[in-house]
């Protein structure tokens, strides 16, 4: 299995294009070491060329042309997109979509509740029907006894555990989520024994999805903010993680905590929001997850998981 970040920060990027926080401006203006990154997707293969678009961000037409597998040349069109999984239906993590017109029709995958949504309050799948069929909607079970196989990737076992986080503002469920509202992905590797966890929006974990955080080889898991008040405390928002659907890394019960009580070989945070100080390179908290064996995850970033360790 091989996975690619195409991009890891949260809705906006780094530096969002608005904020002149501490972070946004220092990188900027080469005094913060720090790289500039894109709002999160990745992708994941069993074999190099037929890849699995999990999640389409806003920023999906820079992020495909900064990796060459995605574009193969072997027509005229061409793409290396085999299939598109979406584990919820956000502005950052679907408003891609609208860049993939040209090479409709796609399979989507989804639980029906993000289908919905994005047939509702923001109706990407009525909308991108004009182009060449559109999007094919494939109904994602969100059980976590329910493995499914997606045809572009034979080798790979999916399943979608559903997790405590957020809708969106335009869900009919925003701040009343249910199951299906958002996903971790657990992704395993029949031929080599190999699994990841993907959980970019992790509110509030759980017995169940702790369960299967503990059985991946790599966690790949929600970075967005340091300080669950992050945001107040930078004045550039009022809404707290959790009420974002996000776990703070620092303090009782925060991600940090949480990765520290599970043996797995390689722990990610991605989905890392501009105001968060472990995109500083030289900070101390940034150092804090290094001392704890936490990795940041950065654009470009590859991981090929060969064989279980």
């Amino acid at each position: 299995m091989q996975i690619h970040i195409l991009g890891s920060a949260a809705g906006g990027g780094f530096p969002q294009w608005n904020c002149n926080c501490r972070n946004c401006t220092g990188v900027r203006n080469g005094t913060l070491r720090a790289a500039p990154r894109t709002q999160s997707s990745i992708a994941i293969s069993d074999d190099g060329e037929r890849w699995i678009l999990c999640n389409a961000s806003p920023d999906i037409r820079a992020q495909l042309a900064a990796f060459a597998p995605m574009q193969p040349a072997r027509r005229v069109r061409d793409t290396g997109i085999g299939a598109i999984l979406l584990m919820d239906s956000q502005v950052d993590h679907t408003t891609g979509l609208l860049s993939l017109r040209e090479g409709c029709p796609f399979d989507v995958w989804c639980t029906e509740q993000v289908h919905d949504d994005l047939s509702s309050g923001f109706p990407l799948f009525p909308m991108l029907s004009h182009w060449n069929g559109g999007l094919n909607w494939r109904p994602m079970p969100c059980d976590d006894d329910e493995v499914f196989v997606i045809d572009c990737a034979p080798s790979l076992r999916f399943t979608a555990i559903p997790l405590l986080s957020n809708a969106p503002p335009y869900s009919p469920r925003r701040d009343s989520p249910h199951p299906g509202d958002n996903v971790g992905l657990f992704v395993e590797d029949s031929t080599t024994g190999t699994s990841l966890l993907y959980a970019p929006g992790l509110g509030q974990p759980d017995d169940r999805i702790l369960g299967w955080m503990a059985k991946a080889d790599v966690l790949l898991v929600d970075g967005t903010v340091w300080q669950d008040d992050e945001m107040q405390r930078c004045e550039v928002g009022s809404k707290t993680g959790q009420q974002m659907g996000h776990l703070a890394q620092s303090g009782p019960g925060g991600m940090i905590e949480v990765l520290d009580s599970l043996n797995v070989k390689r722990k990610i945070l991605i989905h890392i929001n501009n105001t968060n100080p472990i995109l500083n390179e030289d900070s101390q908290e940034r150092a804090q997850l290094t001392r704890h064996g936490i990795d940041v995850a950065w654009d470009g970033m590859h991981l090929d998981l060969v064989e279980a360790p």
